[in-house]
């Protein structure tokens, strides 16, 4: 069983594509080792995405 970390205290940060209204946006945090928390910048509160470090990578990659 994975256990799913504790989020209170990550550190999110907004993609640098999102505009000056904080829309659309999606922020994620770095400082999960293996894993990469992301969520709605709209819902802070709501639910996060975990995608593990390295299918975010290529995700990342494949946008570029």
């Amino acid at each position: 069983m994975r256990h799913n970390p504790e989020l209170s205290s990550a550190r999110w940060r907004r993609s640098s594509y999102s505009n000056a209204n904080g829309g659309e946006c999606v922020e994620i945090a770095d400082n999960f080792p293996g894993l990469v928390p992301v969520r709605d910048s709209k819902n802070p509160t709501g639910p996060a995405l975990l995608v593990n470090s390295a299918a975010w990578g290529t995700f990342v990659s494949s946008l570029k």
